[in-house]
């Protein structure tokens, strides 16, 4: 059959848009498994996604009721407000720092956080981490849909007086009205995300920078109100701590800027891939990382310190500082603007991700689609709104869950970075095949299984057993809680590379090979690009023009 010569730059769009693939899906090669493949999970045909992306991206986490509520607690510590930016620098910065680790293997592979661990922990394997991670997400997904519903149901309240009715009608402890604005979170929430991630990209491009001009102009109105001479960067109520005393403070601080930080840093891969370079993902997590919240987090305790003198009491919510103002236009323009910034951080944070997680468990049977569905359906069905003020049932669900995230954390690293040299053969993440270079052991790499299983049990004791210590009277060992992650993550990086030194499973591959991506080297990607084309094109009978 004679075929048609076309230039190598209309060759993937072209293709793709013929075999009907919208823009940004992965190109899934012949030689892929069906059990280990679809469109959602296989490398990207294109990456487009600039520093600006990126950058709106952490704006959309970090700008949210939740973040709000993070900062202002940083500085109600009692020590220094210079102690607490200097906390704050610090957990950020190594925020920073690890996910510029997690993004690398990513966006030179395009792949999504699940499937980056099959070179880690198997084609099989790799299900581990991407269930505990996606189980996190499922939980925190039904909490903050909970939180940005308390925020529609002020608006309701305001400009419906009648609604006040509904809060005496409850359904399985939540009210009726708050069962109407948790609908209509819910279904906007999934009607966004059915659009799929190009438009995702869109919404959360405006919703973080929404939120700063709200922020900024609620800011000004406050201190015109208070007066800057009553404005403190010192929200403790209390005395302040001596230095010494001040020092387990900060660290404390660090940590719990750390772990507020854990769970979208764990799977930030998912949006990595996306970018146009590893130069551009890195720019947009220093604007968004360090310098975004370090602005935010001055806004916030600015905002939170003038509510002292304007309306007599510390308010720490933005909306209920909204509220305060008792001016339809506040409450309608904040409510709206907080509760799109938290529509924004749950849709990058704990919508994607289990999408991707889940549907990497059974690629045929679950479409990304459907796997943000289960998510989305898996949330209201745990009723977060029973458990979400219970600090018992948080610390032993979550705290259980989330205390393996550290684990999971130091075991990739260690695998990409350290065991494998950063090398990854692309291909081999998408074969069932025995001779496979990450089918290891039926699918499994029994040190990444053994490492997370020993880690995460530490990890866990941990997050857990100091705070059951305590209750029962023994000893205080609390504080100890505060750096699971941190020895967590310390865990499985050490015992992932001790394993793999012992008993070597990561294969050893060769910089040379022009199909492996080799993110030591130069950040090339056309040799991946063009073993797609070329086996599209064989399926199109379009040939390939020489020179390309």
């Amino acid at each position: 059959m004679a075929t048609e010569a076309v230039s190598w730059e209309e060759l993937p769009h072209d293709l793709a848009e013929a075999a009907g693939l919208p823009p940004g899906a992965g190109v899934v090669k012949s030689a892929y498994d069906p059990a280990l493949t679809n469109e959602d999970l296989a490398p990207l045909r294109k990456q487009t996604w600039s520093t600006y992306n990126i950058f709106a991206f952490w704006m959309s986490d970090v700008h949210s009721v939740g973040g709000y509520v993070t900062a202002g607690s940083l500085f109600a510590l009692g020590i220094a407000s210079w102690q607490v930016l200097a906390s704050l620098l610090i957990g950020i910065t190594i925020v920073f720092f690890f996910c510029n680790l997690v993004a690398k293997p990513s966006q030179r592979t395009a792949v999504p956080y699940p499937v980056i661990n099959r070179a880690v922990f198997g084609v099989k394997g790799a299900n581990i981490p991407a269930i505990i991670r996606g189980f996190i997400a499922v939980a925190w997904y039904g909490v903050q849909t909970f939180l940005a519903a308390e925020s529609l149901n002020i608006i309701f309240l305001k400009f419906i007086p009648s609604s006040a009715n509904l809060l005496n009608h409850s359904f399985l402890g939540l009210s009726a009205l708050g069962w109407i604005s948790y609908a209509i979170l819910w279904v906007a929430q999934a009607a966004l995300f059915m659009t799929r991630m190009d438009t995702i990209r869109k919404f959360i491009d405006y919703a973080g920078p929404a939120v700063y001009v709200v922020m900024i102009a609620l800011a000004i109105y406050l201190v015109s109100k208070a007066g800057w001479s009553h404005i403190s960067l010192n929200l403790s109520t209390g005395p302040q701590l001596s230095f010494a005393a001040s020092i387990p403070v900060m660290l404390s601080a660090i940590a719990l800027v750390v772990s507020y930080f854990s769970g979208p840093m764990l799977n930030f891969g998912d949006f990595a891939r996306y970018g146009k370079s590893f130069t551009a993902v890195r720019k947009g997590n220093f604007w968004g990382l360090p310098v975004n919240f370090l602005f935010f987090s001055i806004l916030t305790v600015i905002c939170a310190s003038a509510t002292v003198p304007v309306f007599g009491k510390l308010l720490t919510d933005p909306i209920q500082t909204v509220q305060a103002i008792d001016s339809w236009f506040a409450i309608l323009l904040g409510g709206l603007t907080f509760v799109t910034a938290t529509v924004g951080i749950n849709i990058v944070a704990n919508f994607i991700s289990p999408a991707f997680d889940f549907s990497n468990v059974s690629p045929q049977k679950i479409s990304w689609r459907m796997g943000g569905m289960i998510a989305a359906v898996g949330s209201v069905l745990l009723t977060p709104w029973n458990w979400y003020n219970n600090d018992t049932a948080i610390h032993y669900t979550l705290g259980v869950l989330g205390a393996l995230i550290g684990p999971l954390f130091g075991i990739l690293i260690a695998g990409y970075y350290i065991c494998s040299k950063q090398k990854v053969l692309v291909d081999d993440m998408f074969t069932m095949s025995p001779k496979g270079k990450y089918w290891f052991k039926n699918g499994y790499n029994p040190n990444a299984v053994i490492t997370v299983a020993v880690a995460g049990v530490i990890s866990i004791a941990c997050a857990v057993l100091p705070k059951t210590f305590a209750d029962l009277g023994w000893f205080d060992v609390t504080k100890i809680s505060d750096y699971s992650w941190f020895i967590g993550c310390a865990l499985g990086f050490v015992i992932m590379v001790a394993l793999e030194r012992a008993h070597p499973q990561l294969p050893v591959l060769s910089g040379d090979d022009p199909k492996v991506s080799d993110g030591a080297g130069h950040p090339d990607r056309v040799h991946h690009i063009s073993d797609c084309a070329e086996d599209i094109a064989a399926k199109k009978g379009v040939g390939l023009s020489a020179g390309h």
